[in-house]
Formats: C-alpha cells, sequence, structure tokens
C-alpha cells in the first residue's frame, strides 16, 4: 500500500483531553504526504445503534454524522481509535461507533468487511492508573474488532494522565509516540487463533 490516509476518531467528551494530545503527538511523526482526518464524536455524535440485523431495510446513511464517519471509515487505510480509558474500556461514544460497524456490514453496497479487510487499526489512550494492564479490555475490544474484520492491528499506545495535559509529563509515552505508527502492524488474530 503505497497512499496512506489516516483516520483518528475521537472518542473523548474532553476537547483536547490527554489521548487527543498523545494522538496528535503520534501523528506529528508521520510523513508530510500521509493524509490526516479527525473526527470528534463529541462534536459529530452518533444516534444510538438500533440492531436491525434480522431486517431487511438497511440503507446507506446519506447525511449528519453517520454519513460522515461511514465515508471517512471507507476511505482511511489506517484508522485509530483515541479513546480515553473510561471503566476499563472504550468511552461510550467509540462503543456507539463501533456498534455501527454491525449495521455497516449489512448495508447494500458498501462491502465494509471486504474494504477494511487488510488495513489497520491503532488505538491511542490515556488512563489514570500506573498499572497499563487495566487497559487490557480496551486493547481486547479493539484487537478482537480488527480480527473479525481480518484488519491488522498495531496495538494501542498507552499514556498516564488524570488532569489536562498530564500526558505531555509521561516522558515514556512521549518516547513510545515518536516510533508509534511507524511500526509494523501484524494481522489481528483472536486469542484462540494465536494459540
Amino acid at each position: 500500500m503505497t497512499h496512506r490516509s489516516f483516520l483518528f476518531v475521537l472518542g473523548s467528551s474532553r476537547p483536547d483531553g490527554n489521548t487527543e494530545l498523545l494522538a496528535r503527538e503520534a501523528a506529528a511523526q508521520l510523513p508530510s504526504d500521509v493524509e490526516q482526518t479527525w473526527i470528534s464524536l463529541a462534536r459529530h455524535p452518533l444516534p444510538d445503534f438500533e440492531d436491525l440485523r434480522h431486517d431487511s431495510d438497511h440503507t446507506r446513511p446519506t447525511e449528519g454524522s453517520p454519513a460522515l464517519l461511514l465515508d471517512a471509515t471507507l476511505a482511511a487505510t489506517d484508522i485509530v481509535i483515541a479513546s480515553p480509558l473510561y471503566w476499563y474500556s472504550v468511552s461510550g461514544q467509540t462503543k456507539r461507533y463501533l456498534d455501527h460497524w454491525s449495521g455497516w456490514l449489512r448495508t447494500p453496497g458498501v462491502d465494509f468487511k471486504a474494504t477494511l479487510a487488510g488495513r489497520t487499526l491503532w488505538g491511542v489512550s490515556a488512563l489514570a492508573d500506573d498499572q497499563p494492564v487495566v487497559a487490557d479490555p480496551l486493547i481486547g475490544t479493539l484487537n478482537n474488532s480488527a480480527a473479525y474484520l481480518r484488519m491488522r492491528f498495531g496495538g494501542v499506545l498507552l499514556g498516564n494522565g488524570s488532569k489536562p495535559g498530564d500526558v505531555l509529563k509521561d516522558t515514556q509515552a512521549l518516547t513510545r509516540a515518536k516510533t508509534f505508527f511507524a511500526q509494523e502492524a501484524p494481522l489481528a488474530r483472536f486469542a484462540h487463533e494465536a494459540a
């Protein structure tokens, strides 16, 4: 893949929060010819997901946040979920975005699963705990989502911060941010596939 286009999906309810600051630090290292699209789920909220799995009236969204996010997701070679750690997983806004993937899988003419296969999913998250293991549920959510769609998974860049700007004091996270998107992302696998 020669041309890369990154979609940064910001899942915080707070603008310019620690997760976004860390994501921007990592994004600043991308080459200048790599497209970057930033979409805040707080500024572009999705409606609650309605599971129409067994109904036949799936239609492609044509306006508003659902259309914006679907089109941006399909256009990206790399999707970055930037969600703070909320109750040990992704934020509610982020979970709603991922829930909408279920509907997009069944939207005629989109071919969502085949389109995303081989592309790369990344995560960025700030947590207010000094034990990174507490973010395992968030990492598992993103890894398994990527595995289901046969995407690559670049892992999750974790930083520590609670008060606004705290993550900029996390020198280890800032060091990892410098090379985070430069690493080779392997094909995502479920734990039972890797065993």
